[in-house]
């Protein structure tokens, strides 16, 4: 057998032992079937680069295998959502002179306020940012710290620590919690 087949036949392995989780994790991000066999691939390719040795292949943990769908999923998700504010742009910019909507409207305002919270997030701690970021992605605590490798501790402080940091960063920014409608 190939240094090539063999490869192919370990992630092959790998991908049947762990497809479940795969599956789940994407599904808890809310994609469809089709983008659920998207992340799969995606792990896959990750995977292959990442150990692209057989053996390092069939070695890789299921913590390191559900790290690589997340990243996956929301990576494809953040792909999605930046091509959906680059065609709002374009529609906003197209329709200058045309009455937007009231829904219109809503939407471009929650997209700018997503867009805030962001900013707001990159602007954190550097040890904050990653807890945040999964929090608000959907994650449970306990789950943030299992994929981190961080006791739950550690997990709680920073969280809420970043959470409360990330509120003081909007409301200076104007946006509160009774701001946003």
């Amino acid at each position: 057998m190939s240094p090539h087949d063999a490869l192919s036949a370990a992630l092959d392995a790998l991908l049947a032992r762990y497809s479940g989780l795969v599956r789940r994790v994407g599904f808890r991000h809310g994609l469809s079937d089709a983008d659920v066999d998207e992340v799969m691939q995606e792990v896959r390719l990750r995977l292959w680069h990442a150990r692209p040795e057989s053996e390092k292949i069939r070695e890789l943990s299921s913590s390191y295998v559900y790290q690589t769908a997340s990243s996956a999923a929301l990576d494809l998700l953040r792909r999605r959502r930046a091509r959906r504010e680059d065609s709002l742009e374009d529609i906003v910019s197209d329709t200058a002179n045309v009455t937007v909507s009231e829904a219109a409207d809503t939407a471009l305002e929650h997209s700018e306020l997503a867009a805030e919270v962001w900013r707001a997030v990159e602007a954190l701690i550097e040890s904050r940012r990653p807890v945040v970021r999964m929090y608000l992605a959907g994650y449970a605590r306990e789950e943030i710290a299992a994929v981190l490798g961080w006791s739950e501790a550690k997990t709680r402080n920073l969280l809420y620590r970043g959470l409360a940091d990330l509120r003081d960063a909007l409301g200076a920014r104007g946006i509160t919690a009774g701001s946003i409608s």
